[in-house]
């Protein structure tokens, strides 16, 4: 069987650049290589303003604008990774591009979904056809248009004799249960996963992120407050339900931390116990019992968050994505490749035990190169 090369780019929820990897499907997916392009921080900047609930009178041009600088920068994400394999773009079936999620409300009477970075410029200036536009005809048949990405877990990371999740600590976290003997996958947005410790560490370290999640280990966890961030009727929701930057933000935390002040250590490893004890109840909820947790994102950086994980599911194996042949900072950008591989081969990209859709759809809009 012929060797097929797929690209996949996406940036998440923390908008700090783009994710590329190349793909090699022979048939089975093959991780190639890989790489970051981070957003200059005027353009962070201007996306997280753009993010929030809060609205000028030239949002639509700045929209505008915004797509299209994004397109830019995905289009050059994907010519440095060429670049870096060495392999013509002529070589490339085509680029899945998730894009930049902007604003994602699929609750409502008129749900929607929005990413952007241009697809148009993404084929122009590569040569190559790009996929795009992935959630939105998921949303039009009544789902989510979220998680997407529990089809290529199950591809590519389960296994017939043992149940397993699959637990993304992006922005967001997610979860993707892979019952043994194929039975069938589910999967939801479980709340918070570095979005909020992100967004602390920024404020009170001037830094991206907490490293290693040491600023977390050196606080001590707010009862009062974790109760109060707990309470959140999300997080009793069942599933479908996928979430993002518009229910948990710094207006959504401020609430909390305006009825219990804290020293910021404190409030740090509050919201790693948030996470930790989210994604820990969505795992121990599931049935049947999951045998072994593969985690991904950059969470798996946040060595406080894994090991408070591993102290609340004691009945799991906890390890990565990497022991399955996929590194855990790319299995989202992975997840695109293979949707739009599976897109121009005529298949369904949705799963609707997962999103709540009405059927299986093929997803995402072509862009000729």
């Amino acid at each position: 069987m012929a060797r097929e090369y797929f690209i996949g780019l996406i940036s998440g929820t923390s908008s700090d650049g783009v994710d590329a990897v190349l793909m090699e499907f022979v048939p089975t997916p093959k991780l190639r290589a890989s790489h970051f392009l981070a957003y200059p921080d005027t353009l962070r900047a201007e996306l997280l303003e753009f993010a929030a609930a809060h609205y000028r009178d030239d949002a639509i041009d700045q929209l505008g604008r915004l797509d299209r600088e994004l397109g830019k920068l995905f289009a050059q994400a994907a010519h440095d990774l060429l670049k870096q394999t060495g392999l013509p773009g002529t070589a490339i079936r085509a680029i899945g591009s998730h894009g930049q999620t902007v604003r994602h409300r699929p609750g409502g009477s008129d749900p929607f979904t929005l990413q952007i970075a241009d697809p148009n410029i993404i084929a122009a200036r590569t040569g190559i056809a790009t996929v795009a536009d992935f959630r939105r005809r998921d949303l039009a048949l009544g789902g989510e248009g979220a998680p997407l990405v529990p089809a290529f877990h199950r591809a590519a990371l389960a296994d017939r004799d043992e149940t397993r999740a699959v637990v993304n600590i992006g922005g967001i976290a997610n979860l993707t249960l892979l019952p043994a003997r194929d039975g069938t996958v589910s999967g939801f947005d479980t709340g918070p996963g570095n979005l909020l410790m992100d967004l602390w560490s920024r404020e009170h370290l001037q830094a991206s992120h907490d490293e290693s999640g040491a600023f977390a280990a050196s606080g001590k966890v707010s009862t009062a407050l974790l109760a109060e961030l707990l309470s959140d009727g999300y997080f009793r929701r069942p599933p479908p339900k996928s979430t993002g930057r518009e229910t948990f933000n710094r207006a959504w935390l401020q609430r909390g931390l305006a009825r219990h002040p804290l020293p910021a250590a404190d409030v740090m490893a509050t919201l790693c116990e948030l996470t930790a004890r989210t994604v820990a109840d969505a795992v121990i909820g599931c049935t049947p019992q999951v045998v072994r947790v593969l985690l991904c994102g950059g969470g798996t950086h946040n060595l406080t968050l894994v090991k408070r994980l591993g102290t609340l599911l004691p009945d799991c194996k906890l390890g990565t994505t990497a022991g399955c042949g996929v590194p855990p900072d790319w299995v989202e950008a992975a997840a695109f490749a293979w949707l739009a591989r599976e897109t121009l081969a005529g298949r369904p990209g949705n799963l609707p035990a997962v999103t709540g859709a009405r059927a299986p759809t093929i997803l995402g809009g072509i862009y000729p190169a």
